[in-house]
């Protein structure tokens, strides 16, 4: 599998910017196989991130798409 630079983009912004540990990313892709849902709303409904880090992530989004 391999992945695009846009989303190795968006994992370091994940990991530098709101300090996410692989552990936490690894959570919602995997529950991402199962719900089929975009990662920034699982990562906020298993409580990896609040209100505001899931703003961050949508505006960041918004500007690198």
């Amino acid at each position: 599998m391999t992945t695009c630079n846009s989303e190795i983009k968006f994992l370091n912004f994940l990991h530098q910017e709101l300090e996410l540990t692989n552990a936490d990313i690894a959570v919602a892709q995997r529950h991402r196989q199962f719900d089929n849902g975009p990662l920034p709303m699982l990562l906020w409904q298993y409580g990896l991130v609040n209100l505001e880090q899931l703003e961050r992530i949508l505006d960041w989004l918004d500007d690198h798409h």
